[in-house]
């Protein structure tokens, strides 16, 4: 995490000082602009990740059992009760967004169709261990500084050119690469992150197997499953997600053979 997130620092600073050298930017107006920035993204990300799945706050009559285990989790793990809401996503899953004192875990209905009380205890633990991490803001500030980063690079290229139509295609395309190349990193942090979160969730619920038996029917659920609701960003936030081959370098998940192994151990 250090390494990463030095990395990913160094980043942001070659942008602010080219911004600052190539653009006349003051250091105040950079700052200041890169927080309304990640400010607006994390906004607009969390109203984007509950409309797009159709989210709907999850009723406490209908619902008693996993409104009880929020609670009981959340006093314990010394968080505010998030709100909950549930959607049909087409496959079982769950994710959460927000923070500390504002947080939000949405739980699919096809997960609370499979799973038992302790497994479901066991995703919970995982989602709020999330909030309390403070995750879901690390991975937008990861995300900001990738789009940051490919913003002035392309700028860069434009002003540096000739300004004709080569040079737009051009500051698109080095854009593009610039923010790939900055989002391996992100990656390599939600990846640990989710390590941390599986083994945070293990420690509140007493043991790791309840969660490890939940993620093997999750994966099994997934790759039966018909068309899922989930676009990229919002994958990115769940507790499911793999990749394989040359895709594990930009999957936001660890192979979840890897996770249940160490959760069994």
């Amino acid at each position: 995490m250090a390494v990463v997130g030095s990395i990913l620092f160094a980043f942001y600073a070659v942008a602010a000082v080219a911004a600052m050298g190539v653009f006349g930017f003051s250091p105040v107006l950079v700052g200041v602009g890169s927080l309304a920035f990640v400010g607006v993204q994390y906004k607009i990300g969390k109203w984007a990740a509950l409309r797009s799945v159709g989210a709907e706050d999850m009723p406490e009559d209908r619902f008693p059992e996993i409104h009880r285990q929020v609670e009981s989790l959340s006093e314990a793990m010394g968080i505010d009760k998030p709100r909950l809401m549930v959607a049909r996503m087409g496959v079982p899953n769950a994710f959460a967004v927000g923070r500390k004192g504002a947080g939000t875990v949405v739980v699919s209905e096809e997960l609370l169709q499979m799973l038992d009380t302790e497994e479901v205890e066991g995703v919970l633990a995982h989602e709020l261990a999330h909030i309390r991490n403070r995750d879901v803001v690390m991975m937008v500030l990861g995300q900001g500084v990738a789009s940051i980063v490919a913003i002035v690079a392309q700028w860069a290229v434009l002003l540096t050119g000739d300004n004709d139509l080569a040079d737009f295609f051009l500051a698109i395309v080095v854009g593009q690469i610039t923010q790939l190349l900055v989002m391996v990193f992100v990656f390599a942090i939600s990846r640990y992150r989710e390590y941390v979160a599986d083994r945070d969730a293990a420690d509140e619920i007493g043991g790791g197997e309840p969660l490890a038996s939940a993620l093997e029917k999750i994966s099994r659920g997934s790759e039966r499953a018909g068309e899922s609701k989930l676009d990229s960003d919002v994958s990115a936030l769940c507790i499911f997600g793999d990749g394989t081959g040359l895709a594990r370098l930009f999957a936001t998940h660890p192979p979840v053979e890897k996770r249940i192994e160490r959760l069994r151990n």
